[in-house]
């Protein structure tokens, strides 16, 4: 497995870079979320990676961020998910939207990716729910600190879905401490 190419970007062509590593180069494969924050031409670049084998290519995914890729092998685990549609969904939202689309179970949001029709995006929100807990980033809520008590939650062994039903509940302008506090009243709440 190539889990990682650094060298000299070579070429960008949406969505394929091409990536000079000691002499070999690389073409990946890259969603526009990292393809539009890559150095310019002639630059050094190091990308995450992810092989996929057939029969009849070896292909490489780059990832500027390991949240990224990781969403990325997450939606390959989907049935009817292939590298293509993954790449468009990481190209149509941000890992960070990916997560509050599924949290919220926002199946509309992600019929907005081309490619992507009600169904898929139903089976999407449906089998990406309890997978993307701890693994990505869930959509902030309570104000300003959303992610900070979020994370705290977490932290403390709440699942995704009691941590992001918790922050729904509190009001928006509490301070970091109170909406801690408030929310673990909630959960403790039987």
């Amino acid at each position: 497995m190539i889990g990682r190419v650094a060298g000299k970007l070579v070429d960008k062509s949406p969505p394929t870079v091409l990536v000079d590593a000691n002499g070999l180069g690389y073409e990946i494969d890259v969603p526009m979320s990292t393809f539009c924050n890559l150095p310019r031409t002639g630059e050094a670049v190091v990308l995450l990676t992810h092989l996929v084998v057939r029969e009849d290519a070896h292909l490489l995914y780059g990832f500027l961020t390991a949240g990224e890729r990781q969403a990325f092998r997450q939606l390959l685990r989907i049935s009817g998910v292939g590298p293509k549609v993954a790449l468009a969904v990481l190209s149509g939202l941000s890992v960070d939207e990916l997560a509050s689309a599924v949290a919220t179970e926002d199946a509309a949001r992600l019929t907005r990716v081309p490619g992507i029709g009600k169904k898929t995006a139903e089976r999407l929100v449906l089998e990406l729910r309890d997978k993307l807990a701890g693994a990505l980033p869930a959509a902030p809520a309570a104000g300003g600190h959303g992610g900070d008590v979020l994370n705290a939650l977490l932290a403390l062994g709440y699942n995704d879905r009691e941590a992001s039903g918790a922050l729904r509940a509190l009001p928006r302008d509490l301070p970091l401490a109170e909406a801690i506090r408030q929310a673990l009243k909630l959960l403790a709440k039987p």
